[in-house]
């Protein structure tokens, strides 16, 4: 039976629609233009896998483009984190731009539109020039500035480039309507005074466009023929409009601004404002730590790019604004890292395990399978010794018939290893249990094909030799919000709603095969979840941290409080 075909999106059928229209293939150029002003997150995850997968389905190139056209806020450390981040996607562009390779274009351009007294120069204070804009129900009115005459624009706007004005004494605007029921066109600021060195530029340009005047135009030097954005660009796009009308030469194709719904991820926040705030206040380490959403602090975490992918192909491109569990996103790291990642025996919580009928100066090496769902993933050999560790979850005194694991009496089988049974416990003079006696049943090595090893038992408990192990440290990360919509509360700020308990950590106890782990490397530790290595560790300190549980406990845990 053949694979139905995905259903076109209704970007797709834009694009499908401008083919058969006046569009050739040949025409398709699509752009990623995130400004370098912080660290990209999962929204702009979904952003470059629409624009970058429209160039795959299509063969078109797409551009990287940088919208730098703010110092006071950019840097070139945040360049290369995006290159690096949009590179770990998966993805390759064309052409990599910058809105500061069109600086002298936009400029010579403000000049034109000065010259045809579609632009002034307007030496309001902003309060004042907020006022005279009006509100969404009420008309601007006319600033006192609006009709200076062109020679007094001109001059004046050549003095702001030379640097003579202090930032704030003198803006340029461009002259539409300011009646317009859109608040965007009445007389939008297409350049304001920063005297700050530009990361690119340095010192050159101590003034600067402004969004509006640069992405239309910028697309229209680079021949995009689809400027995808997200909603909250929609009363934008007449603006973008306008300003190609003033440029667009017939011999040219002109680019097509679109929208598209962001897809807001629940006990999350995206705004790079507040990330920012969360790593100045010391709520998280850095943009990468593995609690933000951020790509490099999900990379960091564990994640993978092929879940990241598959989570922005599972939510789709829509119309409307949404928002998104964050347990999908879970489950698609968890579905690629149960293909991928080894199989190792690790214990989080100890429990001594002795098994007092094994000799005490025996040792021996179990086979066990690296995956058992891919049998090319190989096998391994794990140490066994008379003392052992277990979760301490993994034992009771007493327990009813649904507890599957060790309790006094009852039998359980140890990973690739022996059918154990419980005999006895001691505990401390606080009435813990700190130990564990066992017997073993020396016929019932997994494997081994005797009639013993072939006797069912309803528990399988990982372990680690105490003789063998190492010690890691380990990271147990949780969602950073406890709240479905931390930003979402107009009585409460969203730092009231960050977790406690986001970030514990312990100490492991690993099997010897882990001491050669590199940074990045994934793992599953059987039956606690999968972690990896962090960029912290080192091979006399390992780190690992939890990318994800086995098993969505998030649900279980908030029903239970």
């Amino acid at each position: 039976m053949e694979k139905a075909e995905k259903a076109l999106n209704f970007i797709e059928h834009i694009v499908e629609e401008d083919l058969a229209n006046n569009y050739k293939r040949d025409d398709l150029r699509f752009r990623f233009p995130p400004e370098p002003n912080g660290y990209l997150h999962l929204g702009h995850a979904s952003s470059i896998c629409l624009n970058f997968g429209l160039g795959e389905s299509y063969n078109a190139p797409v551009n990287l483009r940088f919208d730098d056209t703010n110092p006071a806020k950019e840097e070139k450390a945040y360049v290369d984190a995006i290159k690096r981040d949009v590179e770990w996607l998966g993805y390759r562009w064309d052409k990599e731009c910058y809105a500061s390779d069109y600086f002298q274009q936009l400029y010579d351009w403000a000049i034109q539109l000065i010259k045809e007294g579609k632009a002034y120069v307007d030496s309001q204070s902003s309060e004042e020039m907020a006022k005279q804009k009006g509100t969404p129900t009420e008309p601007g009115v006319a600033g006192p500035y609006r009709d200076r005459f062109v020679e007094e624009n001109l001059q004046l706007f050549q003095r702001m480039k030379d640097g003579e004005f202090d930032e704030g004494k003198h803006v340029l605007r461009a002259k539409i309507d300011m009646a317009s029921p859109n608040m965007l066109m009445r007389d939008p600021i297409l350049y304001r005074v920063l005297h700050k060195a530009h990361h690119r530029t340095n010192t050159d340009w101590c003034i600067y466009p402004m969004y509006d005047w640069t992405h239309g135009q910028s697309d229209y030097l680079e021949q995009v023929s689809h400027s995808l954005c997200t909603l909250e660009f929609l009363p934008h796009r007449e603006l973008y409009d306008w300003c190609l009308d003033q440029l667009v030469s017939s011999d040219k194709l002109r680019p097509k601004q679109r929208e598209f719904a962001r897809r807001n991820l629940s006990h999350t926040i995206v705004s790079k404002r507040k990330l920012l705030q969360l790593v100045e206040n010391g709520v998280v380490s850095s943009w990468d730590d593995p609690r933000m959403p951020t790509i490099s602090g999900l990379r960091r975490r564990g994640y993978t790019p092929e879940s990241i992918r598959n989570f922005a192909d599972t939510i789709g491109i829509a119309k409307r604004d949404n928002l998104v569990d964050v347990s999908l996103l879970e489950f698609h790291v968890r579905e690629h890292l149960n293909e991928i990642a080894p199989r190792v025996m690790a214990v989080l919580n100890p429990l001594k395990l002795v098994i007092t009928n094994y000799p005490k100066d025996k040792e021996e090496l179990l086979k066990t399978e690296n995956n058992p769902g891919d049998e090319s993933a190989g096998t391994r050999e794990v140490p066994f010794s008379r003392e052992l560790y277990i979760e301490q979850e993994d034992f009771r005194e007493e327990a009813n018939r649904k507890f599957f694991r060790l309790k006094l009496g009852s039998e359980v089988r140890l990973k690739s290893g022996y059918i154990i049974k419980a005999e006895s416990c001691t505990k401390d003079t606080d009435g813990n249990i700190i130990e564990v006696q066992c017997t073993y049943d020396p016929k019932s090595k997994s494997g081994s094909g005797t009639e013993e090893s072939l006797r069912k038992v309803k528990g399988t408990l990982h372990w680690v030799s105490i003789k063998h192990a190492i010690t890691a440290e380990v990271r147990l990360y949780d969602r950073l919000f406890n709240d479905e919509n931390p930003d979402g509360h107009k009585d409460k700020d969203f730092m009231d709603f960050v977790n406690p308990d986001s970030l514990t950590t312990i100490t492991g106890y690993l099997e010897p095969n882990l001491k050669s782990a590199k940074v990045g490397e994934k793992f599953q530790f059987q039956r606690l979840g999968y972690f990896n290595v962090d960029t912290d560790s080192k091979p006399e300190n390992l780190i690992f941290n939890r990318t994800v549980t086995l098993r969505d406990t998030w649900a279980k845990i908030q029903q239970k409080n």
